[in-house]
C-alpha cells in the first residue's frame, strides 16, 4: 500500500512490515545517521544521532536510541509517548550536520533545513524526506557509571559526566521508499 506524500517532488513512501527492512541499520545509523523527532506536527524537535540499533525486544520489532541530558529533544522525548527515527540519503548530509550542531531552543531547525512535517501513528511527527521507522516509547533509562563493564567507556565518551538516556522503542510503523 502506497501513501501519498505533501511534499513536492518526494517519491512515495510504502509503509512496510518492520520485519522485512533490507537496509543495514550499522551503516544507516552509525555512517548515515538518523534524525530522532518527538512532539506535535506544529511543535517538535528533532535531533541528529549516530548511536542506536534496532531488533527484537519483549517479542517485537523495537528500536532504541540514546540522548544527552542536555539535548532539546530529550524534553520532546520525555513528554511523548512516541517518537520517530528518520534515515536519510547522502544528499542530506549537511542538514543532518546542521540538526547535529545547531540546538532547536536557538531556532526552528526543521524550517531552516525544509523539511516536510508529516503525522504517524500516535501523532508523532517524521520527514516526508525520509525513510521512517515509528516507535512507541516503551522503556527509558539513565546510563550509570558503575554499570560500565569497561572503565574506558567512562573517560573516553563522558568526561563531562553528561551520560544519556537510553530509550527502547516498539517499532509500531515503517516505511521506506518504493
Amino acid at each position: 500500500m502506497k501513501r501519498p506524500l505533501k511534499g513536492e517532488g518526494i517519491s512515495m513512501l510504502q509503509k512496510i512490515d518492520p520485519k522485512t527492512l533490507t537496509k543495514n541499520p550499522f551503516t544507516l545509523i552509525g555512517d548515515q545517521w538518523m534524525l530522532i523527532t518527538a512532539g506535535t506536527p506544529d511543535h517538535c524537535n528533532t535531533m541528529t544521532a549516530s548511536w542506536g540499533g534496532v531488533g527484537v525486544i519483549w517479542g517485537a520489532p523495537a528500536a532504541t536510541c540514546y540522548i544527552r541530558p542536555q539535548r532539546y529533544t530529550k524534553e520532546f522525548v520525555d513528554q511523548n509517548e512516541y517518537f520517530s527515527l528518520c534515515f536519510f540519503d547522502e544528499s542530506y548530509r549537511e542538514k543532518l550536520t546542521y540538526c547535529g550542531k545547531t540546538s532547536g531552543r536557538d531556532g526552528d531547525k526543521i524550517k531552516a533545513c525544509g523539511f516536510t512535517v508529516e503525522t504517524g501513528a500516535g501523532g508523532v511527527p517524521y520527514f516526508a524526506e525520509a525513510e521512517v521507522v515509528l516507535c512507541k516509547k516503551q522503556y527509558a533509562q539513565d546510563m550509570k557509571p558503575e554499570c560500565m563493564l569497561d572503565p574506558s567507556i567512562d573517560g573516553a565518551f563522558y568526561p563531562q559526566k553528561d551520560y544519556h538516556t537510553m530509550y527502547i522503542g516498539k517499532i509500531v510503523e515503517a516505511y521506506q521508499r518504493g
